[in-house]
C-alpha cells in the first residue's frame, strides 16, 4: 500500500487544481476563494503526517508555513509598485523573485528564534 500513496497523493492535488480551474468558468469569485485557501499547506500537513506519524515534525512545519506566508507576499509587491518604477512584466517578476530569496532568509532567521 505505500507504493500508491504517492499515487494518490497526486491525484488528490491534481483533482483539487482540475476542479478550481473548471470552477473558475462558471464562478471565478468562488474558485478564486477556494484557491487562496490554504489547500496545499492543509494536504501536506496531513501527508507529512500520515507518513511520518511525527507530530512535533508537522507543528513545526505548520508553524514554518505561518510565517513563510506573509513573507511570500514579498513576491508580489513590486507589482503594486510596477507603475510608478516603470517596470515591464519581466522585471517586475524579477524583482519579485530577489524579494523572495531575500524574505528566505528573513524566514530563516524566524524559524531559529522559534526553535
Amino acid at each position: 500500500m505505500s507504493y500508491l500513496f504517492p499515487v494518490l497523493k497526486v491525484l488528490i492535488v491534481a483533482s483539487v487544481i482540475v476542479f478550481t480551474s473548471w470552477l473558475a468558468q462558471k464562478k471565478p469569485a468562488l474558485a478564486g476563494f477556494i484557491i487562496a485557501l490554504p489547500i496545499a499547506s492543509m494536504l501536506a500537513l496531513i501527508f507529512t503526517y500520515a507518513e511520518t506519524r511525527d507530530s512535533g515534525a508537522a507543528i513545526t512545519f505548520a508553524k514554518s508555513i505561518f510565517v513563510a506566508v506573509p513573507i511570500s507576499y514579498l513576491f508580489f509587491l513590486p507589482f503594486f509598485v510596477s507603475d510608478k518604477l516603470k517596470l515591464d512584466f519581466i522585471g517586475t517578476y524579477v524583482l519579485g523573485l530577489i524579494l523572495l530569496i531575500l524574505g528566505y532568509f528573513i524566514h530563516q532567521y524566524i524559524m531559529k528564534l522559534l526553535s
